[in-house]
């Protein structure tokens, strides 16, 4: 009887570890920084953005920024920075802040990083992913073996055929 209420002790420990670990490597995955966020900083929270003047919560993959009179929470930068190089723009990791509202101290960012701010080097925690649109890839022809510049491969062209 004890050897059998042990046996299930020892099941129900084993199964509740197996579940904590579960739990566990779950919530590591939540919050993760961006591939166009800085190299170092994973413990970091927010992060500025002097070029759009914005925010960006790491925790709730979300950009925050001042529309309307108001702050604005959104998965992506509001619709004049959509085409904003997130990779080359320089972004200020806010090591001092643990809230939920950077913003509050945002008179004091506006000025200290002003917009084109440049402070060290960054790398980038990941690598851009290029898309090639085979449309806008025509490398200098125009479709038909003819090169767009003139060139027509004897020599220095003039744009017009001597055949």
């Amino acid at each position: 009887m004890k050897t059998l209420k042990l046996i299930a002790a020892g099941i129900v420990l084993l199964l509740s570890s197996t579940a904590m670990q579960a739990q566990v490597s779950v919530n590591v995955n939540i919050g993760s920084p961006p591939a166009w966020g800085p190299a170092g900083y994973s413990a970091a929270e927010y992060y500025y953005l002097p070029d759009v003047q914005a925010y960006y919560d790491v925790r709730q993959s979300q950009f925050i920024y001042l529309g309307g009179g108001q702050w604005v929470r959104s998965r992506n930068l509001p619709t004049q920075y959509r085409s904003y190089d997130l990779y080359n723009g320089y972004k200020v990791v806010l090591n001092d802040y643990h809230g939920s509202r950077p913003y509050t101290y945002f008179k004091n960012h506006k000025v200290k990083y002003y917009k084109g701010y440049k402070g060290k080097p960054q790398k980038t925690i990941g690598v851009r992913k290029v898309v090639i649109h085979k449309d806008s890839y025509k490398q200098g022809n125009n479709g038909n073996g003819h090169q767009k510049n003139g060139n027509n491969g004897h020599g220095k062209g003039n744009g017009k055929d001597k055949h």
